[in-house]
């Protein structure tokens, strides 16, 4: 194992920082988009439904058909990492979209209706009421987002880019465990490590809720 870590130092090390920006760049990207999305199931009721079933659809498909799709949709080549970028960003945004919602919903009472009563007019309610409250909601969600694209970037592989999956594909096509159970150990890593990095951040923004569990 030690042979093989330091042999293939830099290509483990590339496929490490792959698998980070494939990772993380749809979470942020598909966070941002679940904002509005969510924003406007939440207010708009009748259009809750059909965006909480679509982002089931969109959750349920395979990935590896995600990114055997989006080429074909959008024109770029199998191999382009864009693939894997566009696949992840849409799960991201089906997950988070019913997340941001559902949050919204949840710190509806006297809270909001106190708000709307000192004059408090949407956005401003938005951004100083309501999504600071929702927070708790709002980062399990993304760690659940994180982690499940820290995941499915292996899959990405089979494409042509997939991180630390390429340590899985070279070692099953040259009948090596090393990389195997070094990519496996690397992404266990990653997801904790995010993982913890997201809670502790949520302990800063919350720090009411620190307060409340001392109590």
């Amino acid at each position: 194992m030690i042979t093989y870590i330091s042999n293939n130092y830099h290509d483990i090390v590339a496929d490490l920082v792959q698998h980070l920006w494939l990772a993380l760049i749809p979470v942020v990207v598909g966070a941002v988009l679940a904002l509005p999305v969510g924003y406007l199931a939440a207010r708009r009721p009748a259009l809750y439904q059909p965006i909480i079933n679509l982002g089931g659809v969109i959750y349920s498909i395979p990935s590896l058909a995600v990114f055997l799709l989006i080429p074909v949709v959008i024109g770029v080549g199998v191999l382009s990492p864009l693939n894997v970028l566009l696949g992840l960003t849409l799960y991201t945004l089906a997950l988070l979209a019913r997340t941001v919602a559902d949050a919204l919903i949840s710190v509806r009472g006297e809270v909001t209706e106190a708000a709307v009563a000192l004059g408090y007019r949407p956005i401003r309610m938005l951004f100083g009421v309501e999504l600071p409250m929702a927070l708790p909601v709002l980062f399990a969600g993304l760690r659940v987002a994180t982690v499940a694209n820290i995941s499915l970037v292996s899959v990405g592989a089979l494409v042509g880019s997939g991180g630390l999956g390429n340590l899985f594909t070279s070692g099953f096509q040259l009948g090596f465990t090393e990389p195997i159970i070094i990519g496996i150990v690397l992404s266990m890593l990653l997801a904790v490590v995010f993982d913890v990095a997201l809670v502790l951040i949520q302990r800063q923004l919350t720090p009411w809720s620190r307060a409340g569990g001392r109590a």
